[in-house]
């Protein structure tokens, strides 16, 4: 047992917005909203979040989740749960933190090492860079699996560019040879008709992953490319609604499960999805896109359950792309050996904040 909340802080810029949850007998955690638009996040969170939660005890997380979704029954969207996942990883964190463990033996696992896929954000690069920089990183990292964006995000079949589709598989594929585990995401781009085009395409370049391959809130027309093809068809990044993920797994909408530890809300209703999951047999291969803290509290997440995927989502956009990303903890918790990345074993989620980050960001309390 654990104090009672006696403050919520927030850290935020646009991207990024950390929790700090103080307890009145001296513990404290940190945990993370969604990123983007962090700073409306942060509003909802002091509006709606901290005031249920202020007073609270700070052991149960699960309860004080539920109590929040009960109070605010009337905003049951995305915002409310992005939001939420600050509460649920900070109080995970404390824990970790107060118990002398990590997260993941919390969750009851250990603290391995955990195979990861080099996963590109872009779509405004061609082929022959795409191929190459992922052979760079093959050779100079060893990572062994790749994924690559094909379509448009949202495109209704318009692609990138005209044959873009048609040259990236192929031209990315054959670069990587033989030996390494190949991964393509639609980002909701296509018709069922023209995705199963595609994986026919995909399936003739040896690839075995196609992520969100149709509109993700029609989960009828990504069942069609799931009955369609012989590889996997995988999706939920954006899901949150416990309700949706039950009708998904019911119907088979897709082959593997990928919620996002801070659109769903947390850990908490992250392992709801989990269980659903491993009820139906289904592996859990999580969305992680960034390295902010959905990433470490991700490896945690995988170096516990029973049904995890094949590998861990990590970004390799750097400060070019994401500058957002520069300085928020001290050290490197990303540091990728032969492929694979060490799940923190250090207290809590195992990461410090960088306390320059903070000091520069805006701070924001609610108190007892």
């Amino acid at each position: 047992m654990f104090g009672k909340i006696s403050s919520l802080e927030t850290f935020t810029d646009e991207f990024v917005c950390f929790v700090k949850v103080t307890t009145t007998d001296g513990h404290i955690g940190w945990g993370q909203t969604s990123n983007y638009n962090a700073d409306i996040t942060a509003r909802i969170f002091h509006r709606q979040i901290a005031p249920w939660a202020i007073g609270k005890d700070a052991s149960d997380i699960g309860a004080l989740i539920t109590l929040i979704e009960a109070k605010e029954h009337k905003y049951p969207g995305s915002y409310r749960c992005r939001a939420n996942a600050g509460l649920d990883t900070a109080l995970w964190d404390l824990r970790g933190r107060a118990e002398g463990k990590p997260v993941v033996e919390l969750l009851g696992g250990t603290p391995k090492k955990l195979r990861t896929y080099a996963s590109s954000m872009k779509r405004d690069i061609t082929p022959a860079q795409e191929a190459e920089r992922f052979v760079k990183l093959r050779d100079e990292f060893g990572f062994d699996a790749f994924k690559w964006r094909v379509g448009a995000e949202c495109g209704n079949d318009i692609d990138e560019w005209p044959g873009r589709t048609e040259e990236v598989v192929p031209v990315v594929s054959r670069a990587l040879g033989d030996g390494v585990s190949k991964l393509v995401d639609g980002n909701s781009g296509f018709s069922p008709k023209r995705a199963i085009e595609v994986g026919a395409l995909l399936a003739a370049e040896g690839i075995s992953h196609f992520e969100e391959p149709c509109k993700y809130w029609e989960l009828e027309e990504t069942k069609q490319v799931t009955d369609a093809l012989t590889i996997d068809v995988t999706g939920g990044e954006q899901d949150w609604d416990l309700v949706t993920w039950q009708y998904m797994i019911d119907m088979r909408a897709v082959d593997i499960l990928q919620p996002d530890i801070m659109y769903m809300g947390g850990i908490w209703r992250t392992l709801k999805v989990v269980e659903m999951a491993k009820k139906a047999n289904m592996p859990i291969t999580p969305h992680s896109a960034n390295l902010s803290l959905v990433t470490i509290c991700t490896m945690h997440l995988l170096g516990a359950i029973d049904n995890p995927g094949k590998y861990l989502e990590f970004s390799i956009e750097g400060f070019d792309y994401y500058p957002w990303q520069k300085d928020l903890f001290l050290g490197d918790p990303f540091a990728i050996e032969d492929g694979k990345i060490q799940i923190p074993s250090a207290p809590g989620w195992g990461v410090e904040i960088n306390p320059v980050w903070l000091s520069n960001a805006t701070h924001q309390v609610t108190t007892l």
